[in-house]
């Protein structure tokens, strides 16, 4: 059994130590707007936060995040849609098909928190998500937009 702080919730579940968090959250949990890409913690499709730092949550056995850790997905970062980069990605139609977009907008919000007015080789050198369809133009947009508009926070 493992116990853990997901959206500001505490959830009990039956799980094996060694399955991957993407799996609990969305197969024990229900939380299913983290996706699974790869598998092998490269395409980033998976982000999450814990204690605000994004983690690629498809290889991160469950046995390593203690209840006291605060995990974030997509669905906690902001219900109504508020967070400044949901906003930018919305007002400049980031996505193409959307898949990747989760977990682009996770990095991208930790990304923020940590650095709230970053250069674009910043940005570039710390989104190492994949977008297989190749909107990182508009993903990098997107992040300009949230910092020129708001001062970005996390």
């Amino acid at each position: 059994m493992a116990k853990l702080t997901v959206n500001g919730r505490v959830h009990d579940v039956q799980v094996d130590p060694d399955t991957p968090l993407l799996w609990v959250l969305r197969e024990q949990i229900g939380l299913t707007g983290t996706k699974y890409g790869c598998g092998v913690a490269q395409c980033g499709a998976c982000t999450v936060h814990i204690d605000g730092q994004a983690v690629r949550a498809c290889t991160l056995p469950v046995s390593t995040v203690a209840e006291a850790q605060k995990i974030t997905t997509i669905e906690g970062l902001s219900p109504d849609g508020s967070h400044p980069i949901q906003k930018a990605w919305v007002a400049l139609d980031v996505p193409q098909c959307g898949y990747c977009q989760p977990g682009m907008i996770m990095a991208a919000a930790a990304l923020l928190a940590e650095n709230p007015k970053p250069s674009e080789a910043e940005i570039r050198a710390g989104i190492t998500n994949i977008c297989r369809c190749g909107t990182y133009n508009r993903v990098l947009a997107g992040i300009q937009r949230a910092v020129s508009e708001t001062g970005a926070r996390g």
